[in-house]
């Protein structure tokens, strides 16, 4: 270390040189660094999503999630596999280790995928895999609104859609509140059965017209030619005038019996913003990318495209990332730069003006060096990081001050300042080094910290690594050599300097001033060890019992004001898309109520997406809103207390509100999973739960996952009966789409569509009712006959969400906490009502979300704080080598506990 101390001195220009260098690479890495609200992490889960339309939650987990399960179980790495089945499809979630390799995982997935859907139904879409991640959530939403027709809204979004996606630091905009094109064939259902169509001669006939055909290459002799016959659909009119049936001379044509038209698909949802219409384009940036400078390229691109449009659509952008980074950087930066001016304040009061700028080179440098750093390895600068800089002020200066105070204590003695800062670095090496050691030590053991909260809190440790490791270079290598040129003796303590300049040894009791008073306390106390130890035992002992018996109790993260809240809409029964829409009307009446307090309300009524959220299966529709400045309006808590009241007379609707989660999402603070061998015993022990739930103070928004009250109509199919007519299953299955969704025909691609879009015949709109079930007539040899003469409709209790974990069947109860409720203090007493034996011995019951997350938190943190203090005391015995030296010190960690 001395040798390297040397030759810093001796090579001054080049290590000035160095810290230059550093300083003006650390402010571009600054600048140029990306910038986030939250960290950048890769969230451990990818589910698997298979599309089956119509069938129903128990052929789903018999005929998608159970061979899905069957090949997914075989991958390394995967900690927790849970699916839900539902009518229409299936999800399998595969949750792995944090840290996991996300490509290999993928990679993995996606084999096991491609064998198992040789298993899955052939009617199956092709089953797709998602992942979900920070970074893929969307940092802005743009939303279009106005008095205009649905598909004028809807061109002009997915226009804009493709112009944000051009832009290179987008990497995809989705669409909301848009509805899928069809082409729709309307038949008159007495023309079909009087011509003598059936579904199956309809498919026929389209799979051998709609298509391009090669016709191969003719060779003259004189030229080579090829031949194609074309005979693709272009436009929903080639479907208008195709032939269905021809008898002699006269040719029938679907404009004959049908209504051909280019649509949307009935509505599964409503989007508004501040009660208009809208779609929204969710924009979602690439990984690694500039938060803020890619929200302003999307509000450009949204400007210039706007003055294109007619004046009735309106743009709203929400949930802008960009506003809150930009507060919460500012914020963070006065805080740093307050933290810097109060410990240079400190430091001037203690060492004087000129040893304190010496001391203060130490600040920038280290930060701007660990930026640096940062941005080498790719990281981002996000609310962790700042508030790691901001843990480190105080830190990074100790180092300089101890060679500075030194190296000025030397230049009273009358040594020339180059040879005592070289004195100082050289003599106060080990200490510092120790010093810093120690402190790195405390913070090394979090880099190891498992799962979600672990790959969330990271940057705390590697920003602290970077930034302290770079105030030990400071503090032997850049103060040293900037002092050797510019150091002179400091004004700090005149006493002491005037003392030693004379050669003297003063006397602690003869020192004046604040080190003179700490002298004589210390001397005082020095003479009483007996007391001084007891007191301090006490203060130990009594801190810790008052903390146990009157502390507030433990929470996972803090709560923080939010800058937007959600509303969700809870209502049962056998709701149309059309009625969910109107009950969630009554509940965005009521929010508009408040509306000066918002900035927007985003609105989503109908199907909600479930998949990778924790939202219940009763919900019907989601309120978004974004709150003004926290200054301009008053606490959300009290904002959201208003909305229930004012929510609470709405006959058959529950009205919950969520406020945005602090850290990691992990759902709801109270989740009980319950599983056992026998599905049949969870629905009631489900209801005993939920009812203890409902008795606890505090405890609100409980949901469980239990099938919901409503009917769905069966149709059991004699198959001897329908044999007789020469007719089977999938006849009465076409036959019965015609009244229901539409019976997918065919395909085709117009010109001014991205996608293929399905061409699906069904009856009139009238002829869709529950009583045409009945009436529905198929074409036999023997003629038209009503499938009531062999199908047996009757109602049954309708099944909702099948939900597994591991490949059992699992149901959990869910619930929030009131403010200012402890969720960690409600878990405790339903684990104490749980060992009393109130559920049977057969249930297995897992707590998870915040309290299974705490609980390894706090499991990991207690070994890491052994870890830790393990780690100095190896670095203490080395530097003094001495267990008692090593033990007397590190007696101050655990006392410091008294705080």
């Amino acid at each position: 270390m001395s040798s390297i101390i040397d030759a810093a001195l001796s090579r001054s220009r080049t290590v000035l040189a160095a810290l230059v260098l550093l300083l003006l690479a650390g402010s571009v890495a600054y600048q140029s660094i990306p910038k986030e609200s939250s960290p950048d992490i890769d969230i451990p889960i990818l589910y698997v999503s298979m599309i089956l339309e119509g069938i129903s939650p128990e052929d789903a987990e018999r005929l998608l999630v159970r061979p899905m399960e069957e090949e997914l179980r075989s991958i390394e790495g995967v900690k927790e596999m849970t699916a839900n089945a539902f009518e229409g499809g299936a999800n399998v979630i595969l949750e792995f280790d944090a840290g996991f390799d996300a490509d290999q995982a993928m990679n993995d997935v996606r084999e096991a995928v491609d064998i198992a859907k040789t298993d899955l139904p052939e009617e199956t879409d092709e089953p797709t895999i998602h992942e979900i991640n920070f970074s893929l959530f969307p940092v802005i939403l743009v939303t279009l609104s106005g008095a205009v027709p649905e598909r004028t809204l809807v061109r002009l979004a997915r226009d804009l859609r493709d112009e944000i996606e051009a832009l290179p630091t987008v990497l995809e905009v989705n669409l909301g509140g848009d509805r899928e094109e069809v082409a729709e064939i309307v038949v008159d259902p007495l023309l079909v059965e009087s011509y003598g169509l059936n579904g199956a001669d309809v498919i026929e006939l389209f799979n051998r017209s709609n298509r391009l055909v090669p016709a191969g290459n003719l060779d003259t002799g004189e030229g080579r030619f090829a031949i194609k016959v074309p005979g693709l659909f272009e436009d929903f009119r080639d479907i208008f005038t195709m032939p269905v049936r021809v008898e002699g001379d006269a040719v029938v044509q679907f404009s004959d019996i049908a209504d051909v038209r280019r649509t949307f698909k009935d509505p599964e949802g409503f989007a508004r913003v501040d009660g208009q219409p809208a779609v929204a384009l969710e924009v979602v940036k690439r990984t690694g990318e500039n938060v803020i400078q890619t929200i302003e390229a999307v509000r450009a691109v949204v400007e210039r495209e706007q003055a294109n449009w007619p004046e009735e659509v309106q743009v709203t952008f929400s949930q802008d990332q960009s506003e809150e980074i930009r507060t919460m950087l500012q914020d963070l930066q006065n805080n740093v730069i307050s933290a810097i001016l109060l410990v240079m304040v400190v430091v001037v009061g203690a060492l004087g003006l000129r040893t304190a700028g010496l001391v203060g080179v130490a600040i920038p440098g280290s930060f701007l060096t660990g930026i640096l750093v940062l941005a080498i390895l790719g990281l981002t600068v996000n609310v962790v990081v700042l508030f790691s800089l901001i843990l480190a002020v105080g830190m990074l200066v100790d180092g300089a001050i101890v060679v500075t105070e030194y190296a000025d204590r030397k230049m009273a003695e009358g040594l020339d300042r180059r040879k005592s800062y070289a004195l100082a670095a050289k003599r106060m090496a080990w200490p510092i080094t120790a010093s810093t050691a120690t402190t790195l030590a405390a913070f090394l053991p979090l880099l190891f910290w498992p799962g979600v909260v672990g790959e969330f809190m990271k940057f705390l440790p590697i920003t602290l690594v970077a930034t302290l490791s770079a105030s030990l270079l400071m503090a032997l290598i850049f103060v040293p050599t900037l002092g050797s040129i510019v150091g002179r003796p400091g004004s700090a303590d005149p006493h002491v300097m005037a003392a030693l300049a004379a050669g003297e040894h003063e006397d602690p009791r003869t020192l004046k001033g604040l080190t003179g008073w700490y002298t004589r306390m210390l001397n005082r106390a020095l003479k009483r060890p007996g007391l001084i130890l007891t007191a301090a035992a006490a203060a130990l002992v009594g801190a810790w019992a008052y903390f146990a018996t009157h502390g507030k109790g433990i929470e996972f993260f803090p709560e923080v004001e939010p800058e937007s809240a959600i509303v969700l809409v809870h209502a049962r029964g056998n709701l149309s898309v059309w009625e969910k829409d109107i009950l969630v009307s009554q509940v965005e009446e009521r929010v508009l109520r408040f509306a000066d307090e918002f900035d927007s309300i985003y609105v989503r009524s109908g199907e909600i997406a479930r998949a990778g959220q924790d939202v219940a299966e009763d919900v019907i529709g989601q309120i978004t809103i974004e709150l003004r400045d926290w200054r301009q309006r008053r606490p959300v808590d009290d904002i959201l207390a208003d909305i229930r009241g004012a929510t609470a007379d709405l006959a058959g609707i529950i009205v919950e509100t969520r406020e945005p989660e602090a850290g990691p999402p992990v759902g709801k603070p109270i989740q009980v999973e319950l599983s056992a061998r026998d599905p049949d015993v969870l629905p009631g022990a489900v209801a005993q739960l939920r009812s203890f739930m409902e008795s606890q103070n505090g405890v609100v928004d409980i949901d469980d996952s239990r099938p919901l009250p409503g009917v769905e109509w069966e149709l059991e199919v004699d198959r001897s009966q329908a044999a007789k007519f020469g007719l089977d299953v999938t006849a009465v299955g076409q036959g019965v789409k015609l009244v229901t969704n539409g019976l997918i025909v065919g395909e085709y691609r117009p010109d001014d569509s991205d996608d293929e879009l399905d061409i699906i015949v069904r009856y009139p709109e009238d002829w869709r009712t529950v009583d045409m079930l009945d009436q529905v007539r198929l074409v036999t040899d023997e003629g038209a006959i009503p499938i009531s003469n062999f199908v047996d409709r009757s109602p049954r209790p309708a099944v909702g969400t099948l939900n597994r974990s591991d490949a059992r069947r699992v149901m959990t109860v869910q619930a929030d906490v009131a403010p200012g409720v402890l969720a960690d203090d409600r878990v405790r007493e339903i684990r104490a009502w749980l060992a009393d034996g109130h559920l049977d011995d057969s249930i297995e019951v897992t707590f998870k979300g915040e309290d299974e997350e705490q609980k390894a938190a706090e499991a990991f943190l207690g070994k890491a704080f052994a870890v830790a203090l393990f780690i100095m005391a190896i670095i203490l015995v080395t530097q003094f080598n001495s267990f008692y030296s090593a033990f007397l010190i590190l007696s101050a960690v655990v006392m410091s506990t008294v705080g």
